[in-house]
């Protein structure tokens, strides 16, 4: 797919042409390619920056409004990867005040309040790779309220990611193992010595650490074996008052302390033994490094089905797994990697937005849902109507995801909402984009299509999708600013191209 910037010159040939017949178009992109490579010195390389910050922040973040991307430009490119790997250096969002505006996070309501503090914490951060990185950590260690029942632990779950998110992969996995939720999700709690249930040793090697192929049914057992005791203390129980918080306890006397065998190694093992194996086996970096390509590069084949077809970038799969081995697998340092690779850069939309994804990069885009105010509940709840209700993934196996996302039931839905979000010229956030393009003066409809396009992303849009907008703007003959009236007539105009724009095929790609 060509960059914006190239969109851009071919608007900007179509000018030099008679408007009279949309059908020019095809003469006016063709001619346009053909000079972009003399025209391009001068209107190229920085759109091509901006563009390539955009994608960054559209993937290690949910999308940053278009002047925010001007700002972050002087940083450069690297420095700007630099800045998201170290969210700890930017504030936090304000737990007290959280609390104190979400003060139903115990009680019976837990369900949707805990989705929409994460709603709110997505969209007014100031930490977007923290976010993301535990958006990718429930995605791939999924665990769900429709069982667990306990929507604050889940949220102590999300907090867990946050906190060990970007550090070593081992780590991160002994914390998911004490997670209450996921013992209780993966019945860990009812896994006892002389009475074990594989269920939480099956799942942490076929969809957490290894997947199908690299493990045997007695490493299972052997896996199983080693969790026991590691379990949930007991509790008081949840009425009249409400809930109350789990807590891991081992329990030391549950625990069997025969030899196992595990991986090819034997020894008297205990859960962190067993974490220490798997992220050395070669089969673990591999799967990691597959995982973090579907979520930050490009859409893949569902999970289920990587034993059996290979990665769409083995290369990319490779280095990926390297930067895992040269680091010991922390997070942070393969990140690193991926960010400022070739294959990051150049996939650009590459990607079909979860639902999250659209959701909260819609409104930072539009500023209806800055700081606390009415609201998060109903965007939770979005999430959910079009397909991602978070805290409570279907499965253990997470959400389909890639063109699942936009089947015939969710694609009406999505379209609606973004394009119902960016066409509301009350809010700031589209007031900003107006007063964008009429800072650039009276403009043609060509014009007026590009400078849209550029607002609102840049965004790159198909031929099919720029044809359509151009025959739209074309109706309205050029934009101007000149008088109240004109005035009111303009920003009417640039409302129902944001719309338009945010209802194509495209905007639905990250």
């Amino acid at each position: 797919m060509r960059s914006a910037s190239i969109d851009t010159c071919i608007l900007q040939t179509y000018d030099i042409i008679e408007r009279a017949d949309a059908s020019l178009w095809i003469l006016a992109a063709s001619l346009a390619v053909s000079i972009v490579p003399i025209i391009g010195v001068s209107c190229m390389p920085y759109q091509e920056d901006i563009a390539l910050l955009a994608h960054l922040m559209r993937r290690a973040g949910f999308g940053e409004p278009r002047g925010d991307l001007d700002a972050r430009v002087a940083m450069g490119y690297e420095a700007v990867v630099e800045e998201l790997l170290h969210p700890e250096e930017q504030p936090a969002i304000n737990e007290e005040l959280m609390y104190r505006v979400l003060p139903g996070y115990e009680g019976a309501l837990g369900p949707p309040i805990n989705q929409a503090d994460w709603v709110y914490r997505m969209v007014n951060t100031k930490r977007p790779l923290e976010e993301k990185m535990a958006l990718f950590w429930h995605q791939m260690f999924a665990t769900s309220n429709s069982k667990v029942d306990n929507p604050p632990e889940l949220t102590r779950q999300i907090a867990m990611f946050r906190e060990h998110g970007l550090g070593s992969y081992r780590d991160l996995l002994v914390e998911l193992a004490k997670s209450p939720a996921m013992i209780f999700w993966l019945d860990n709690h009812g896994n006892h010595d002389g009475a074990i249930n594989e269920n939480w040793g099956r799942e942490l090697l076929e969809l957490f650490s290894l997947g199908v192929g690299n493990y045997t049914e007695e490493d299972i057992r052997n896996a199983a074996r080693a969790f026991t005791g590691w379990s949930i203390a007991p509790k008081i129980p949840r009425n009249p008052i409400g809930r109350f918080y789990w807590n891991f306890e081992y329990k030391p006397e549950d625990h069997d302390e025969e030899e196992k065998t595990f991986l090819g190694h034997t020894g008297n093992f205990n859960g962190e033994d067993i974490m220490a194996i798997i992220v050395d086996q070669p089969a673990s970096p591999r799967f990691l490094a597959r995982h973090l390509y579907r979520f930050f590069v490009a859409d893949e084949v569902q999970v289920s089905s990587w034993n059996t077809t290979p990665p769409i970038d083995p290369e990319a799969i490779k280095m990926l797994v390297e930067a895992h081995v040269q680091s010991n697998g922390d997070i942070r340092s393969i990140l690193r990697v991926l960010f400022n690779s070739d294959f990051f850069k150049n996939s650009q939309f590459a990607r079909v937005k979860s639902p999250a994804e659209l959701i909260v990069g819609t409104v930072r885009m539009a500023g209806s849902h800055n700081g606390f105010k009415p609201g998060f509940n109903n965007l939770a709840l979005e999430c959910g109507w079009q397909g991602q209700e978070l805290l409570n993934p279907p499965s253990v196996e997470g959400w389909q995801t890639g063109s699942a996302w936009i089947d015939a039931g969710a694609l009406m839905r999505r379209v609606n909402f973004a394009a119902g979000v960016l066409g509301d010229i009350s809010l700031p956030g589209v007031k900003i984009m107006i007063e964008r393009v009429r800072s650039q003066g009276n403009l043609s409809p060509q014009a007026l299509v590009a400078s849209c396009l550029d607002a609102i992303g840049p965004l790159q849009v198909s031929d099919a999708t720029l044809r359509e907008l151009l025959t739209h703007a074309l109706k309205g003959g050029d934009l101007a600013w000149e008088t109240s009236e004109e005035t009111s007539v303009s920003e009417d105009r640039v409302g129902k191209m944001l719309t338009l724009i945010a209802a194509s095929r495209d905007y639905q790609f990250a």
